[in-house]
């Protein structure tokens, strides 16, 4: 037992000094921006503003609910803890101290995703650890990484678990072991409670098990444990809401009708400018009115679809070079789960439109994918340094243009709480 958590300890948290040094810049740098914001503003946590302050987040209402529960079925206990201990270091107050510890919560766990993602390259891929580390940069300057390092947020903390559970399960497959029972039960638990549909990328490494579809045994084994974790995570949902489970089919059909029938923007620009771009590329930002229903008015912030050509062509450069990386290690049964990943929620939010129109809100559930796929890509032409320096060039570019580009907006960001929320 004591090794297992050890090799858990190392397997989450940095266990060389390359990646102490990368979790340490992460948390300098996302913790500098948090700080600032949460000792300036009112931003990140108002009692007065239950939602959509900012990019649609329901930053208040997760905090003291976790949210819906027909969406976020557990979350309500982990939020629970997230807000008692976040009253516990603030004194018992909602103030700046509050915020502040909420936002260093958020800091610290996109600090550890970003780790995470550098140990899959390092680690799994086998790059190079300079490639290595620009990716991660990359990574690290997405739209979603830097509002989530602030943002107190389920978005927040299954983008980590998932970095976590996918490189566990890269680690597993690897080494041609099986996933044990136990972690496909926490897995689905911790990531599935904290949004229901992400249950299913859970069970998508056990497809690539060796042999799964071939020994009648290892398949009864695998069944065994998808039904086990089945089981437990429904158990614990429906004991959250009292076994009251009609509410769920009613309120998950409000919720759909609610969120997919949004038609003030052509689909494909929704798709390009907010669920895959808007979760990498920051795009202006327009203002709108809100009111939390109780008499309080206050202004919103959301992101308009891209402008500037340049914008549409980093996007799609950027998709040019995942599909050149799946097809390219098409082969490749880790490849093939993060696209299996990917492409559930291109099902979800681009064919059954749900929440399309502020789909960038969604990056914490697929971005990761992004540097992992971008990763592959360089493995597959490690013994081609002409190419390998193309993409090496080209990553270059793209990392300098999404610098500037997401600066820039972060300081219309600003101008946005100067004006309304200091």
């Amino acid at each position: 037992m004591k090794t297992k958590l050890i090799h858990l300890l190392k397997q989450v948290f940095p266990s060389t000094y390359s990646e102490l040094a990368v979790f340490s810049f992460f948390l300098i740098c996302y913790g500098t921006l948090g700080t600032y914001i949460a000792l300036h503003y009112r931003i990140i946590f108002d009692s007065r503003i239950p939602w959509d302050a900012y990019f649609s987040f329901d930053n208040k209402a997760i905090v003291m609910t976790g949210g819906s529960f027909e969406r976020h079925p557990l979350a309500y206990y982990f939020f629970n803890w997230i807000r008692e201990f976040s009253l516990f270091i603030s004194g018992g107050k909602m103030d700046t101290t509050f915020r502040l510890t909420l936002a260093w919560l958020s800091n610290i766990a996109i600090s550890l995703c970003t780790v995470q993602i550098f140990k899959y390259l390092k680690s799994i891929i086998g790059l190079p650890l300079n490639t290595s580390l620009l990716i991660t940069l990359f990574f690290g300057l997405f739209s979603t990484t830097i509002i989530l390092s602030f943002t107190p947020e389920n978005f927040t903390y299954t983008l980590l678990l998932l970095s976590i559970y996918n490189y566990y399960a890269a680690l597993k497959l690897r080494k041609e072991e099986k996933i044990p029972g136990s972690a496909l039960t926490l897995a689905g638990i911790t990531i599935g409670g904290l949004t229901i549909t992400n249950i299913v990328k859970v069970f998508i490494p056990i497809l690539f098990e060796k042999d799964i579809f071939k020994n009648w045994k290892k398949l009864g084994n695998a069944v065994f444990r998808i039904v086990l974790t089945t089981v437990c995570f429904v158990f614990l949902y429906l004991l959250r809401i009292d076994f009251k489970y009609e509410n769920i089919f009613s309120k998950t059909n409000q919720q759909y009708e609610k969120f997919s029938n949004v038609e003030s923007i052509p689909d494909w620009d929704m798709m390009l400018s907010y669920f895959f771009g808007g979760s990498i590329l920051f795009p202006s930002f327009m203002t709108t009115d809100k009111h939390n229903m109780k008499g309080f008015d206050f202004k919103g912030l959301l992101m308009e679809p891209y402008s500037s050509p340049f914008c549409y062509a980093f996007i799609i450069l950027i998709l040019a070079m995942i599909l050149w990386s799946y097809l390219k290690n098409f082969k490749n049964k880790l490849v093939q789960i993060l696209a299996i990943s990917f492409l559930f929620d291109i099902v979800i939010h681009c064919i059954m439109r749900f929440g399309l129109h502020t789909a960038y809100i969604y990056g914490g559930h697929f971005v990761f994918v992004y540097p992992l796929l971008l990763g592959w890509l360089f493995y597959a032409y490690k013994s081609k340094p002409k190419t390998s320096s193309f993409l090496t060039l080209l990553m270059g570019i793209l990392f300098v243009f999404l610098l500037a580009n997401n600066l820039f907006r972060m300081s219309d960001f600003f101008q946005f709480l100067e004006t309304y929320y200091q």
